[in-house]
């Protein structure tokens, strides 16, 4: 099997509030939200180092905010590497909400 051929997915895991990027179902990767009425504000993302610089990292994230389009939500990019993915890739730009300090206080909350 050449490695062109390995299977990724990315799958909602709403019970743990994240995004999972799977490579031949062992998990690569995630990038975390809560959400705060309309709007899914992430906050962490993470690469396995096994599987980095393969690009997964922008899939998962690419896939994870045409989801929250999908589900008619907003985009708040509290986590540095959503907020980089968001400056290279304008057409989320009508779904993202700027972070707030009473965003942050609120997700300081959520996360203890």
């Amino acid at each position: 099997m050449s490695e062109s051929s390995t299977t990724t997915v990315v799958e909602r895991a709403d019970a743990d509030r994240r995004y999972v990027i799977l490579v031949d179902g062992r998990r690569a990767g995630l990038t975390a939200y809560r959400d705060l009425g309309a709007q899914r504000v992430f906050f962490h993302t993470e690469i396995a180092e096994a599987f980095a610089g393969q690009g997964l990292g922008a899939h998962l994230v690419q896939q994870a905010l045409a989801d929250v389009r999908a589900s008619g939500l907003r985009i708040v990019p509290v986590c540095p590497y959503v907020a980089k993915f968001l400056k290279r890739h304008t057409e989320f730009a009508d779904i993202t909400d700027p972070v707030t300090p009473d965003v942050l206080r609120w997700l300081e909350a959520q996360l203890g």
